[in-house]
């Protein structure tokens, strides 16, 4: 299985780092957008990288427009010579409306004409077609010479989709060349709710499940010592109590009978109740989340649980302090 790493650096440690992750052998540096833009570091990892895929997980796909996306994404496919992946995810209405100020409405279905804007931009640019993309959402028929970067030589970036719901999922497999499945899930959820709606997407589209790759973060509870795993049990449950709290996310905890424990935690996070909102996630709630081993299981039971749902993954390890785990990890999980 291929295993990514998270590019967590700010942008003068980019260099280091994305040569730390290169040297150690992770498949991709992925780049998340939370405190910064997620472009800035994977361009200075394009120029101080030579084999590792770059990749965003997540680019905040409804803060943008297609036409923005669309030059940045090429312009990184072209400064990584084919490495780069344009990994988008929707976020919640409230972030769009109130922290990027942009309109919300049928996400799902604005996410795929989003995706298809974007194609249909890069094949002007690559393959010399007339743009000509009217939708619902967006409408992109103007592109001139000067105005048009040509081919990159390597093709349009591959472009992954994060979805939770079954209808963003659709998405994902009817027009996305993967899916990002988001750290907020179990097993169970997968199986039931994810893959269903996956397939569902596929047939949209007359592909199979072979077409596209599956991904995601899952969280791993490890630590050398009491001490280590006390923390590291810790600071998942809280992890996993921010996402509970979000009333888009309620469906995975449906799959278990869960549910009512989202208002609580909602209730919780509007007081600023963090620490505490980690104390309602019990034993069989942190398991169904996360892999909880001594650190020479997890691989076992990593890809035990994964195997035939993820083709790749990354180690989502909240509160843990010894980060060479991970790297004895990796081994094991890339020869499993």
């Amino acid at each position: 299985m291929l295993v990514d790493g998270l590019l967590d650096a700010d942008l003068a440690g980019v260099p280091a780092a994305v040569r730390e992750l290169e040297r150690v052998g992770y498949d991709a540096a992925l780049s998340a957008e939370t405190r910064h833009d997620p472009f800035l570091a994977l361009a200075l990892a394009a120029a101080n990288s030579e084999r590792i895929e770059l990749r965003t997980s997540i680019a905040v796909a409804f803060a943008r427009n297609p036409m923005s996306l669309a030059y940045v994404a090429h312009d990184l496919q072209t400064l990584s010579r084919g490495r780069f992946g344009l990994g988008l995810g929707s976020q919640v209405r409230a972030h769009i409306e109130r922290r990027f100020s942009m309109p919300w409405s049928r996400p799902a279905a604005r996410m795929r004409e989003m995706i298809l804007a974007l194609r249909a931009i890069w094949s002007c640019w690559n393959e010399g077609t007339r743009l000509d993309f009217e939708g619902e959402f967006y409408r992109h028929t103007l592109m001139t010479p000067f105005f048009d970067p040509g081919p990159t030589g390597f093709g349009p970036p591959r472009l992954f989709l994060a979805a939770v719901g079954p209808r963003m999922t659709e998405v994902a497999g009817e027009v996305a060349d993967g899916l990002l499945v988001h750290g907020f899930a179990t097993e169970r959820s997968l199986r039931e709710v994810t893959m269903p709606a996956l397939e569902r997407g596929l047939a949209e589209s007359g592909r199979t499940r072979d077409d596209v790759e599956v991904t995601g973060p899952m969280f791993v509870v490890t630590g050398r010592d009491e001490e280590e795993l006390e923390r590291s049990i810790r600071a998942t449950r809280e992890q996993i109590a921010f996402y509970a709290s979000t009333p888009a996310y309620r469906p995975v905890l449906e799959v278990h009978g869960w549910g009512a424990l989202q208002e609580q935690l909602t209730a919780l996070s509007k007081q600023g109740a963090w620490a505490e909102m980690g104390t309602k996630i019990d034993d069989s709630m942190l398991e169904a989340f996360a892999v909880v081993a001594e650190p020479d299981q997890v691989a076992e039971r990593l890809l035990a649980r994964y195997r035939g749902l993820l083709d790749r993954l990354s180690f989502y390890a909240p509160g843990l302090a010894d980060q060479t785990i991970l790297r004895e990890l990796l081994g094991e999980v890339r020869r499993g």
